[in-house]
C-alpha cells in the first residue's frame, strides 16, 4: 500500500539518481524555447516508464500522463526547464558546457525532481487512485510556456482537478519547506516610457525641452501613485530600472527612454495603476512641453494559493519531514507563470530551500556562482538509515 512514509523511503533511494539527473541538465542548459535536448531527455525518461508522453506542447513542452489503476481526481505536477543568458562562474564539474547559457534558477532541479516523482508513482501506478499529469514546461523566464502549454490542451483530457509546483528557494536553509495560502507571488507588469523633446545646446536650455529632466520629473512622481494612490494595506511596488537619454554632456537630447517593472496581488489595482501611469507620465510631459508615449506590458497575474491544497501540503510537510521544516512564508514582489496553472485549477506553489553556508551555496537565484545544495535530503528528515542513503 502506497503510504507518504513509504514514498520518502523509496525517495531517499531515489536520491543519487535525481542528483545526476540534475547535474546533466546543469551542464545542458537550454534558453526558452529552446529547451530540445531536455526536451527529449525527458520524453526518453517518461517512455522509459510507461508513462503517456506527447512532445512538442508549446514548441518544447512535455507532458506525461499516468494512468493510475482505481478511478479519481487529476492532479497536475510542473517543473521549468529553461535556463538564463549568464556565463556561469562556478568550478564544479557540472558546470554548463553551454557558453554563455546557464541554470541559475534551479530550473534544472525542478525537472530533475519531477522526473524522480514520475518514478516513484510509475512504479506504483496500480495502487494509484486517478491520474497525474506531468508538465515539463518551457519558458519561465521570459514570455511564459505555462499559458501556451493550457491553450494546447494540459489542463483538459482528462480535466485537472488540482496543481502543484515547487521552486528551489536559495534564500531558505536547506531542507527546509516554505509555503503559505492566497496572493503569494505577484502580477509583474512594466512599462516603456519615451519621452520625447527638443534637443539643442546644453548651455541654452532655453532653446530646448530637455527630455532628461522630463523623465526625471516622471520618476519621482511615480512614486506619489504608490504612497498617495494605493491603499496602505495594498502591496505596490512601481521600479524604474532603466533610462537611457543622450550621448555626451553638452547637448541635450531629443528623447529619453525609461523602462520600469510594476508589481501588484490585486487585480483591480493592477488595472488601475495601467491606467494611472500612463496618465500620469502623459499629463508631466504635456506641462513641460514634450510628448510621451507610453507602452504597458501585463506579464504573468499574480499567483494564488488555495487554502484547502496548501493545508494539504503543510500536512504532508509536517508529517514527513516533521513541524520543524516547515516555514510560513510571505507574499513576495517576484512574478512566477505558474500563475496561470493555479488560475485554471486549485492548487498550491511551494518552496524548498537550498541554501548551506557550510559550503559556501549562498549566492541568490539569477547570479552567475548560483548553485544548490542538491544532496540536501540527507539534512531534510532523519538522519540516514542504511533504508535511507545518502549519496556522495
Amino acid at each position: 500500500m502506497v503510504t507518504r512514509l513509504s514514498l520518502l523511503d523509496a525517495a531517499w533511494e531515489l536520491g543519487p539518481q535525481v542528483v545526476a539527473d540534475r547535474r546533466y541538465l546543469h551542464q545542458h542548459p537550454e534558453l526558452a524555447f529552446q529547451e530540445e535536448n531536455t526536451a527529449r531527455f525527458v520524453a526518453d525518461r517518461l517512455r522509459e516508464l510507461g508513462i503517456e508522453t506527447r512532445t512538442g506542447i508549446a514548441k518544447t513542452g512535455v507532458l506525461g500522463l499516468l494512468r493510475g489503476g482505481q478511478p479519481g481526481k487529476t492532479v497536475l505536477l510542473r517543473a521549468d526547464m529553461d535556463a538564463l543568458p549568464i556565463d556561469e562562474l562556478n568550478d564544479v564539474p557540472y558546470k554548463s558546457l553551454n557558453p554563455g547559457v546557464m541554470h541559475a534558477c534551479g530550473h534544472d532541479a525542478h525537472t530533475a525532481m519531477l522526473l524522480g516523482v514520475a518514478r516513484l508513482l510509475g512504479e506504483r501506478r496500480d495502487e494509484i487512485r486517478g491520474t497525474v499529469k506531468f508538465a515539463f514546461q518551457p519558458a519561465e523566464e521570459s514570455q511564459g510556456g505555462a499559458q501556451p502549454m493550457i491553450e494546447a490542451g494540459a489542463m483538459d483530457d482528462p480535466r485537472v482537478d488540482a496543481a502543484f509546483g515547487v521552486h528551489i528557494a536559495q534564500d531558505r536553509p536547506v531542507g527546509t519547506v516554505a509555503l503559505g495560502s492566497g496572493p503569494m507571488l505577484a502580477a509583474p507588469d512594466g512599462f516603456t516610457a519615451t519621452i520625447r523633446g527638443v534637443g539643442g545646446h546644453a548651455a541654452r536650455p532655453h532653446h530646448c525641452v530637455d527630455p532628461i529632466v522630463v523623465a526625471a520629473q516622471c520618476i519621482v512622481a511615480l512614486q506619489t501613485l504608490v504612497s498617495r494612490e494605493v491603499n496602505p494595506l495594498r502591496q505596490a511596488v512601481i521600479t524604474v530600472g532603466s533610462l537611457h537619454a543622450g550621448t555626451v554632456r553638452n547637448i541635450i537630447p531629443e528623447e529619453a527612454v525609461m523602462q520600469a517593472t510594476v508589481r501588484t496581488f490585486d487585480e483591480g489595482l493592477r488595472r488601475r495603476l495601467a491606467e494611472r501611469i500612463p496618465a500620469l507620465i502623459g499629463g508631466i510631459a504635456a506641462a513641460m512641453r514634450a510628448e510621451a508615449d507610453v507602452r504597458y506590458d501585463f506579464g504573468y497575474p499574480a499567483l494564488v494559493n488555495d487554502p484547502a491544497m496548501t493545508d494539504l501540503v503543510r500536512e504532508v510537510v509536517r508529517e514527513t519531514l516533521g513541524p520543524d521544516k516547515l516555514i510560513e512564508a510571505e507574499p513576495g514582489m517576484v512574478g512566477e507563470d505558474m500563475a496561470y496553472f493555479l488560475r485554471a485549477a486549485p492548487g498550491c506553489f511551494f518552496f524548498i530551500g537550498s541554501r548551506n553556508p557550510e559550503r559556501g551555496l549562498v549566492y541568490g537565484h539569477h547570479h552567475p556562482r548560483f548553485d544548490i545544495d542538491d544532496e540536501g535530503r540527507c539534512r531534510s528528515a532523519s538522519p540516514p538509515s542504511p533504508a535511507r542513503p545518502c549519496a556522495t
